[in-house]
């Protein structure tokens, strides 16, 4: 009986130390688990939260040491959060950001970019085509793609060709094909003029940086290097009568929203169409198989700037300043990022129509990706005048102000001077 009961002992004992022994070791792994704290954009329903689940997913399973913790967000839940968080103190180590008024500046003023410059391996990204986000270059987010080009000139080759005209070069050459569209019963150009902000991001950020010569004129005239009462901004805005007196824009497209705009077009309705890359998935495909997407021709009055494009620098995912101080941390943040913007994910992004052209060094695009896609590609990292997006640097009342006004001057019921002088109070009072 007594062996009985010592071997039994034994046994507890036994069994007691390898449990102890095998929670150890657990506990063991957990403690190499690198936790990256995130906030990711999306939701359940969204392609960009879909894909994100997705990524992580897979990746965690590759890579079981890491752990991409995250709070997904989406629309404006997502920047009120952000604020949020910051105010706290609750920094997370990587997010989802961008370089701009509305994607970049909560985490400039709570002192959390980081540069990923010296990071990033120029043989895996094309360092070409990431614009710089600060005063020094430096780069705090690496973008899904490169700039998001807001002003393209979508052209129906097919209905210009048949009216007997060609790519126009210059703005007289729209002008000369007034009388033709009007005959055949068709708008020149269409622009979803109900949406004030189709006039600043889509039309104006285009014309001030032709007007000017200058890619940044319109971050100088918000820091105060220039003003809106200029004669250049003035041009500017007289040159939005001007195309409605030529009959290249009608007055009546101040009654046409985005989804009629591109309803428009893939009717053929309009030889062109004024509007962001992200448009070019939704022209119907007999249309956009014949479509190419361009700059603008050659502006009266414009000082330089041939083929430049206004272009938003694209969001993306980044590091904070807090995540880049643990090493362990920056180095799995990176490992996660160089995974997320990988060939096959990028491509599928640039599918989806989220993104206008990869980042990735020598990237080819796969042959059966659609015609107008494969544009996009080219547009994207073959414009090298780039200028910047208004609303991109300029927000609150003297944007809306702005916005508004351009429709009052295409209306007919404001002046561009006036109009001016009261977006420069605006800015003054902020």
């Amino acid at each position: 009986m007594k062996k009985i009961l010592i071997i039994a002992l034994a046994l507890v004992v036994f069994t007691g130390l390898a449990y102890s022994a095998a929670q150890s070791d657990n506990d063991a792994m957990m403690d190499k688990v690198v936790v990256v704290d995130a906030m990711s954009y999306g939701n359940n329903a969204s392609p960009e939260g879909i894909n994100w689940v997705r990524i992580v997913d897979a990746f965690e399973e590759a890579n079981p040491g890491i752990d991409i913790k995250y709070e997904m967000l989406y629309d404006e839940a997502y920047h009120q959060k952000v604020v949020a968080r910051l105010a706290s103190g609750d920094i997370p180590d990587m997010a989802y950001m961008g370089a701009d008024a509305r994607w970049g500046a909560p985490w400039k003023e709570a002192g959390q970019q980081w540069d990923h410059t010296p990071y990033m391996d120029a043989k895996y990204y094309d360092m070409s085509l990431i614009p710089p986000m600060g005063p020094n270059g430096e780069i705090f987010e690496i973008p899904l793609g490169t700039s998001n080009i807001c002003t393209v000139l979508y052209m129906n080759e097919a209905l210009v060709k048949s009216l007997g005209f060609s790519q126009p070069k210059t703005y007289a050459d729209l002008v000369a094909m007034v009388p033709a569209a009007k005959a055949a019963g068709l708008e020149v150009i269409g622009i979803d003029g109900a949406d004030g902000w189709a006039w600043g991001s889509c039309l104006m950020s285009m014309v001030i940086g032709r007007m000017t010569g200058d890619a940044q004129y319109v971050s100088a005239t918000v820091n105060g290097k220039h003003k809106f009462t200029d004669k250049a901004w003035v041009d500017s805005l007289k040159f939005l009568a001007q195309m409605v007196k030529d009959g290249v824009i009608s007055e009546k497209s101040l009654l046409v929203d985005y989804g009629t705009n591109i309803s428009n077009f893939s009717n053929e309705k309009a030889l062109f169409m004024v509007q962001g890359q992200w448009v070019a998935g939704e022209i119907a495909k007999n249309v956009a198989d014949n479509t190419k997407m361009l700059a603008w021709p050659k502006l009266p009055g414009q000082k330089g700037m041939d083929g430049s494009v206004a272009a938003a620098i694209q969001v993306g995912y980044g590091l904070t300043k807090k995540g880049a101080s643990d090493p362990a941390v920056r180095d799995a943040a990176l490992k996660f990022l160089a995974y997320f913007y990988s060939e096959p994910e990028t491509t599928q992004r640039l599918r989806d129509g989220a993104i206008v052209a990869p980042i990735l060094k020598g990237y080819k695009a796969p042959a059966d990706l659609p015609a107008i896609v494969k544009q996009k590609v080219v547009l994207g990292t073959g414009t090298s005048n780039v200028t910047e997006v208004i609303d991109a640097f300029l927000s609150g009342a003297p944007n809306d102000t702005l916005n508004a006004g351009m429709q009052n001057i295409v209306g007919g019921t404001a002046t561009p001077e006036d109009l001016a002088a009261e977006v420069q109070r605006l800015l003054e009072a902020k």
